[in-house]
């Protein structure tokens, strides 16, 4: 079994789908962190391009699946745009929403 902060890894979430909204600092970053360690396919967001840059860059270095976009979750049109983003980007399957 692959270790995950020195523990065994118990599960895995290979082939599952989750979008972490905000996912960029916080309790969010850590959600997307950890589902990403147990292999998640994980979307995310954040207000600004500024803020999303660099966890992406950090991830993409770490080998994570995690793709993400610019999204201002209080403003109704910028959500539906997400979830189009979202929905092309896993062919339709969401198995986990965090907010």
């Amino acid at each position: 079994m692959a270790k995950i902060g020195g523990f065994a890894k118990r599960w895995s979430l290979t082939g599952l789908t989750a979008l972490v909204t905000g996912g960029t600092s916080g309790i969010g970053h850590a959600v997307v962190e950890e589902l990403a360690q147990l292999s998640a396919t994980v979307y995310t967001c954040s207000k600004t391009e500024s803020e999303l840059n660099e966890p992406m860059q950090d991830w993409a270095d770490k080998g994570f699946q995690v793709r993400g976009s610019v999204c201002d979750v209080t403003c109704r049109d910028q959500r539906v745009e997400l979830m189009e983003k979202v929905s092309s980007a896993f062919h339709g399957k969401l198995n986990i929403l965090w907010q």
